[in-house]
């Protein structure tokens, strides 16, 4: 019987740091000021910022991206069922356990070596934008 796990890996501040950089950058580079949140795996948040522009109410919106993309393992987004979007299961989830789901995209989990060691969530833009960053946020992290 195994007690314990060893070997977990962790996401530190520095490398939060790394993550949100990257997607500002993608932010600048598509012109687009977002807010954006990266959170450890179990959700708390590691780093923040409001880029200059970015809408305020977004800030709330971007916290629970991420929280959602890190305790649920799994980008955020509507529930699919097969090819199509299963808005009813998506909204239904989202106000049963918002911090848990939201069928808005722009949350993307950090894996590291298999696991997920937190994510990053994006809003103030388009659903597609908030995406694109929050990729790139990703990526940053999974090269390392």
């Amino acid at each position: 019987m195994t007690l314990v796990t060893r070997n977990h890996v962790k996401l530190t501040l520095e490398g939060a740091r790394a993550v949100l950089e990257a997607a500002k950058r993608r932010a600048e580079g598509i012109h687009i000021p977002l807010v954006l949140a990266v959170v450890d795996d179990g959700g708390h948040l590691l780093a923040f910022e409001r880029m200059d522009g970015a809408k305020p109410s977004s800030i709330t919106i971007a916290i629970i991206k991420a929280q959602a993309a890190a305790v649920r393992r799994a980008p955020t987004g509507p529930v699919l069922t097969g090819e199509q979007m299963n808005l009813p299961v998506s909204f239904g989830l989202a106000i049963a356990s918002p911090a848990q789901q939201t069928p808005l995209r722009g949350g993307v989990p950090l894996v590291v070596d298999g696991q997920v060691v937190g994510a990053i969530g994006a809003s103030a833009g388009t659903e597609e934008q908030d995406l694109d960053a929050a990729r790139a946020g990703a990526a940053a992290i999974e090269r390392v």
